[in-house]
């Protein structure tokens, strides 16, 4: 991820995080991905109604999927809207998809979505990582660090 993409993500309005990712996980790589949606899918992403938690990704015949992403229903949607917690078709190229895939197979390896927005010309991306699994003293040590940044923040600022 370069400076501008970084920036463009701080702008958008709408960032969806699955923030228990960090917790569980350690992030190996991370890659931008285009989201096939429906059109009441996009307006609720665009209203904040969507949510990451316990979503993975998954490789079939060429093609990463995105289970248990849950988009709610949009409000003024009619006979047409979408079903809240479908699979998803992500889009990728195939480089990219090859070398999940490859990663993938190796034990202790899994695909998170982290990180729904908005880019600059209204489409709907998703950030997934190629993550590690923690162990449970890895995720002590995150606790940990977390909390002496905060006494170091409070510090700071009481000085």
């Amino acid at each position: 991820m370069n400076k501008d993409e970084l920036e463009l993500r701080k702008k958008s309005p709408i960032q969806i995080k699955n923030k228990k990712a960090s917790f569980e996980y350690f992030f190996v790589e991370t890659f931008t991905a285009g989201i096939v949606l429906t059109g009441t899918e996009i307006k609720s992403i665009r209203a904040g109604k969507a949510s990451l938690v316990d979503t993975y990704c998954y490789i079939v015949n060429g093609e990463i999927w995105v289970k248990g992403m849950n988009i709610s229903p949009y409000f003024y949607g009619s006979y047409a809207n979408h079903e809240a917690k479908r699979e998803r078709k992500l889009l990728l190229t195939k480089r990219e998809i090859r070398k999940l895939e490859e990663a993938d197979k190796l034990p202790g390896y899994t695909i998170i979505p982290i990180l729904v927005f908005i880019d600059d010309h209204g489409r709907a991306k998703v950030d997934i990582a190629l993550c590690k699994g923690k162990k449970e003293y890895d995720k002590r040590q995150t606790l940990k660090d977390k909390e002496d940044r905060r006494e170091m923040d409070r510090a700071i600022k009481h000085y």
